[in-house]
């Protein structure tokens, strides 16, 4: 079974048209982020959310605009030196963060709050890293029993692939935030696509982020799997047609993304009906098989 499409913010253009888009297509997520579309984001997709209640929203705490960290010194959740970075994961500032975002997503409840690229925190310190990703998931639990969250997880970049931590690890520091009672955690979101491959290769062997995710239940959520819309641009029609007769190279790398075994949700920042249209067909495609799989990724490993 192929993973589902979602609408991913990150680079989309006309956000409150491609989420009525999305969301009459019956996609089900929306993913967004405080700092996108230069602060923006949030606000943008509200009346989106509002108008197809049905939509359920995906956000994060971590990276902000400078504007954004001017506010947060005035509320006196971050020093003027902490802002210089533009990502925390500081208690006060995370408690904060998730109030002004269901502010700005008309929301009592936010469905997903992910800490962004949590990795960004103490880099080189993996004691220390872990220990503020502890204190970020307590509040994340505080915030859940207050009704204001249903679940949390982290977006990575780079955190799982180089394993500054790993799936196993941040269900330990989830229950240990949760004092022992059921954790929140319940998503991770990181890059696959035919260029970042490591997390495809490794699921393929039953190894790496991706089947110890989909072991513990959490949604996984594949982020870039047109690598920031570089891939189809480096995908020729051979490469296409091996993948799947008759798909374009956007199609193809899209379907290879959704076929990869532990992925629940593809993110595409598709801002037209036509490439939204051409991704849906995609994901609504047969799943390529494992043996399909281990020979594409066995092509582009190849000198």
């Amino acid at each position: 079974m192929t993973a589902q499409l979602a609408l991913g913010t990150y680079r989309c253009r006309a956000i409150l048209e491609a989420a009525a888009r999305a969301a009459a297509s019956g996609a089900q997520w929306i993913d967004t982020a405080p700092n996108y579309a230069t602060g923006q984001a949030q606000t943008l997709l509200a009346p989106a959310l509002e108008a197809h209640p049905s939509l359920r929203v995906s956000t994060k705490a971590g990276y902000f605009t400078r504007a954004t960290g001017n506010e947060a010194v005035s509320a006196g959740v971050l020093t003027e030196d902490q802002t210089v970075a533009g990502h925390s994961l500081a208690p006060d500032y995370v408690r904060w963060q998730l109030a002004r975002n269901r502010e700005q997503l008309g929301q009592q409840r936010l469905d997903l709050v992910l800490l962004h690229n949590p990795e960004r925190a103490h880099a080189g310190d993996r004691s220390a890293l872990h220990h503020a990703i502890r204190n970020a998931f307590a509040v994340l639990e505080e915030a859940a029993a207050a009704g204001h969250v249903t679940g949390y997880g982290i977006a990575t970049w780079a955190g799982l692939e180089e394993e500054v931590f790993t799936v196993g690890e941040l269900l330990a520091l989830a229950a240990d935030a949760a004092g022992g009672q059921c954790h929140h955690l319940v998503a991770v979101q990181l890059p696959v696509s035919l260029v970042m491959m490591s997390p495809i290769v490794q699921a393929l062997d039953g190894r790496g982020p991706l089947p110890a995710a989909a072991g513990a239940g959490l949604r996984v959520m594949a982020s870039a799997p047109l690598h920031g819309g570089e891939l189809p641009g480096m995908v020729g029609q051979e490469l296409a047609d091996l993948i799947r007769p008759g798909l374009t190279p956007a199609q193809a790398c899209v379907l290879a993304v959704a076929s990869c075994p532990g992925v629940t949700d593809v993110l595409i920042a598709a801002s037209s009906a036509p490439h939204w249209r051409e991704a849906a067909d995609a994901v609504a495609q047969l799943s390529l098989t494992a043996a399909k799989l281990r020979e594409i990724t066995g092509v582009l490993a190849s000198p």
